[in-house]
């Protein structure tokens, strides 16, 4: 039985650096000397393709190598179950997660590498207020509990980019590089990657994405109007920030649009436009004033999808229409069509028609084809209610103010929410079964936004929500994490209120919160050697569940932390069988040695029922277990009955 140590692989998250390693060693063998990589024979292999030292194109900072180290490095860290923090924990396959989302990206390698749809972020903008995020090389957990007083260390400096150094590049790009580094790594190949910036870092966040992404899966920018006047400004009044959109890998993603279909969204502001054509048609108005009325309010920024919406049909049930085209094609149909307006033939397209004069005389019967009494061509119509998704726009708008007056109702203070329907558009964009993370998750939007899609379309989207609980003097809260759940669980309930009837819809999500890992590492105490060994007879630290072994095992066996648990008697003993019998717990202590065949054979005979696909785990508690004698026994009889990974921790 093999035990896991707080220095073994199992019990760190996915050492990064030795996956690379390990793919450069399959593509390149020769390039390894005893076992290193010889930088220059790698070179000669790939030949003109090295790019030459000192005179290459790209983006350096001071401290770019430590934070490529800091990326690099596993995490002994785990996360710890809250289920009191959370809203239906048996059911939901939903995660919000507090920490430090560098070490949160670490841990859940094993788990989601290549497994996220989406990714969303609003990381800080370097405006010159603090980042919270200390990243320390030598020990990260230490130092998170210590920024977000879990731990007393007095003196402790809580922020690494102070007024006087705010607008130093350097600071920002040291926050953002690693992070995204283990971002790209969790995306799948047909993933993308959103990220919101304003002007400041925008020129560094582009040239640091092209370096970790690829420039050749940039996708665009939008332009996202924020609808916020500057006056104070001599010179500009900044009104927008941007969004930048990576693929993972563009090609695989392009295959996905030829065989999905290209990208939809929903019209920027839909509701509000509709909800303003219902305020005309209420008015009383004729179709002249109405058409006139609407020609001025698609002149809004914020109505930029409806610049043509503003006619008005004589069937009112077809609402608003914008003219299109019906020619723009060669060798056509050059049949002129009679208008009935004025009981002439009207012109033909260059062209000729795009429909075949059968076709044209179904959707002239059908009243979908505008004549004119000036001579124009005709066209056909477009109606908006049958057109009401299109391509994501490059220039997005919406209006902020819903969404403070959001966050005012469920009574949470938190200042410049991302609105929810520029978050609906974005996360649209995906799949309805997408796997959705937000790493600086700020009052939660994007969780807010996969609840509310999946509501409106059945979809069964899931998200992955981290945030660091940074410290809040806000009254009814002590870190900015309760805001985010305080946020979801209000949203939660608004959109079950609003479906009662609708109880398939995932409407909760799990608390996780990151700690140090559960099992003890060897670190002697000079002072108190004896008190430090007597410790450390017990290899679990004290005051840990059993519960917390056992997500622990989960994300360092590289296993969804929703995944199906099932727990059931066995000798007396209480074993936990996860993913179908992929793996076994029991975490109890006390297996004395008349236990252990009948505890292996009841894992054994559970096993064979469940039939699973794979090599099955079994996983005890080392502690447990009252001799050498009995580990021996149970591991002898596991292994007859081909389970052969037995561990203990």
């Amino acid at each position: 039985m093999k035990k896991i140590t707080a220095g073994a692989p199992e019990s760190r998250s996915a050492d990064v650096a030795f996956s690379n390693l390990e793919a450069l060693r399959k593509l390149f063998p020769d390039a390894f000397v005893e076992g290193k990589l010889d930088l220059e024979a790698l070179g000669q292999l790939v030949g003109h393709c090295v790019a030459p030292g000192e005179e290459k194109y790209g983006l350096g900072w001071h401290g770019k190598k430590n934070a490529r180290q800091l990326a690099l490095a596993p995490s002994t860290g785990t996360l710890r179950p809250c289920p009191e923090q959370s809203l239906d924990w048996e059911r939901t396959q939903n995660l919000m997660i507090e920490g430090d989302n560098l070490e949160v990206l670490k841990l859940l390698q094993k788990s989601y590498a290549g497994k996220v749809t989406l990714i969303y972020i609003d990381p800080p903008y370097n405006t010159g207020n603090d980042f919270v995020y200390p990243d320390d090389y030598h020990d990260n957990i230490k130092n998170y509990l210590s920024v977000t007083g879990q731990v007393d260390v007095a003196g402790r400096k809580l922020s690494t980019n102070t007024e006087a150094s705010g607008r130093f590049h350097t600071d920002w790009l040291n926050l953002m590089y690693p992070r995204l580094k283990l971002a790209r790594s969790l995306l799948a190949p047909d993933g993308f990657i959103v990220i919101s910036i304003d002007d400041v870092e925008l020129g560094n966040l582009r040239i640091v994405c092209d370096e970790i992404f690829g420039g050749e899966n940039f996708i665009g920018p939008v332009v996202r109007n924020t609808n916020s006047s500057k006056n104070q400004s001599q010179f500009l009044s900044v009104s927008h920030d941007y969004a930048l959109f990576y693929a993972r890998d563009i090609e695989a993603l392009g295959a996905k649009a030829q065989a999905c279909g290209p990208w939809e969204v929903r019209k920027n502001n839909l509701d509000a436009f509709l909800k303003q054509l219902d305020q005309l048609r209420a008015a009383g108005l004729s179709p002249e004033e109405m058409t006139e009325e609407l020609k001025e309010l698609v002149k809004r920024p914020r109505f930029i999808d409806f610049v043509n919406y503003w006619n008005f049909d004589d069937h009112p049930e077809r609402g608003v229409y914008r003219k299109g085209d019906l020619g723009g094609v060669k060798n056509g149909n050059m049949t002129p069509l009679m208008n009935p307006l004025t009981g002439k033939p009207d012109p033909v397209p260059p062209g000729g028609f795009r429909f075949d004069s059968k076709k044209l005389a179904e959707l002239i019967a059908d009243g979908r084809v505008h004549f004119h009494t000036d001579g124009s061509l005709p066209t056909i119509k477009r109606y908006l209610k049958e057109n009401l998704t299109s391509r994501p726009k490059s220039i997005m708008s919406d209006d902020q103010r819903p969404d403070h007056g959001l966050l005012k109702r469920y009574s949470v203070p938190f200042d410049n929410p991302k609105q929810l329907a520029f978050m609906e558009r974005i996360v649209g964009i995906a799949d309805k079964d997408a796997l959705v993370l937000d790493f600086f998750a700020g009052s939660g939007t994007t969780g807010h936004a996969v609840m509310q899609l999946n509501a409106q379309d059945g979809g069964k989207r899931r998200f992955i929500l981290v945030q660091l609980p940074e410290p809040t003097e806000a009254k009814d809260f002590e870190h900015l994490a309760q805001m985010t759940e305080r946020r979801l669980a209000k949203a939660s309930e608004e959109i079950r209120n609003a479906a009662p009837l609708n109880r398939s819809i995932d409407l909760g999500f799990r608390v996780f919160k990151l700690d140090s890992s559960n099992i003890r590492a060897w670190e002697p105490v000079r002072e108190a050697l004896g008190q430090t060994l007597l410790e450390n007879l017990e290899h679990i630290k004290s005051g840990r569940a059993e519960q917390d072994l056992l997500y622990e095992l989960l994300l360092k066996l590289g296993l969804d932390l929703c995944v199906p648990i099932e727990k059931k008697p066995i000798a007396g003993k209480t074993v936990h069988s996860i993913g179908a019998g992929v793996l076994f717990a029991c975490l109890g202590d006390k297996v004395a040695v008349k236990d252990a065949e009948p505890l292996a054979l009841g894992i054994a005979e559970w096993r064979d029922a469940l039939a699973p696909a794979g090599e099955s785990t079994c996983v005890f508690r080392d502690s447990a277990f009252a001799n050498d004698v009995a580990k021996t026994n149970l591991t002898a009889v596991l292994e007859q009955h081909g389970i052969a990974k037995v561990r203990s921790i």
